[in-house]
């Protein structure tokens, strides 16, 4: 009687992997879209303004932290692979030699610290505020993503911190209205499936 059992115990594990391994497919495919949404450069080094920042932030509130953060990196390893999936039809290593490089290369640890912001507020809140998970998302910009986007243009642009720092600030405005759609379409998300952010602390 305990061959059956635990073949049976086996067999919910490997369906949660398949469902996370499936989201985690879906969302990095989702980042790329989005991406491929016609871009606006901006400033004397032409860092363009894309919807990348708002898959991201989208798929850490509405996968979480850990799966969140791998559907980036999926999305970053492809490009880098050489699928131009990237702003302007782009894709490649030499996509590291851009001056948007430390952009690209915040995003899966920016979706980690959003993903890791969001569940904390979808534990201890009773309903799904939209405010907080707007603070989230910001949380992954200010911390992750504008820092290491400033840091990528003076090195690769070679120019004082200050100047990239001057540069960046013109994104802000951009990322605050990107991150209030995100916060609003997960909210739509848990919402219309209530069960979905329980699910998240299971796997």
């Amino acid at each position: 009687m305990t061959m059956p059992s635990q073949h049976l115990d086996a067999r919910p594990a490997a369906r949660i992997g398949a469902r996370d391994l499936a989201l985690v497919s879906v969302f990095a495919a989702l980042i790329a879209v989005l991406t491929l949404v016609p871009a606006v450069p901006v400033g004397a080094l032409g860092v363009p303004i894309t919807l990348q920042t708002m898959g991201v932030a989208l798929t850490a509130l509405i996968l979480g932290s850990l799966r969140g953060g791998s559907a980036t990196a999926l999305y970053l390893l492809v490009g880098l692979a050489g699928v131009p999936i990237f702003a302007k039809f782009s894709g490649g290593l030499g996509a590291l030699a851009a001056p948007s490089a430390g952009y690209l290369i915040a995003f899966p640890i920016a979706a980690l610290v959003t993903g890791a912001l969001a569940t904390l507020v979808l534990r201890k809140k009773s309903r799904v505020r939209f405010g907080w998970l707007f603070l989230a998302a910001m949380g992954g910009s200010i911390l992750v993503i504008h820092p290491l986007g400033i840091l990528g243009m003076s090195i690769n642009a070679q120019i004082p911190l200050g100047q990239a720092f001057i540069l960046d600030m013109a994104y802000w405005p951009g990322d605050v209205v990107k991150n209030l759609l995100a916060a609003t379409i997960a909210v739509s998300v848990f919402k219309a499936f209530p069960n979905f952010a329980r699910r998240r602390f299971q796997s």
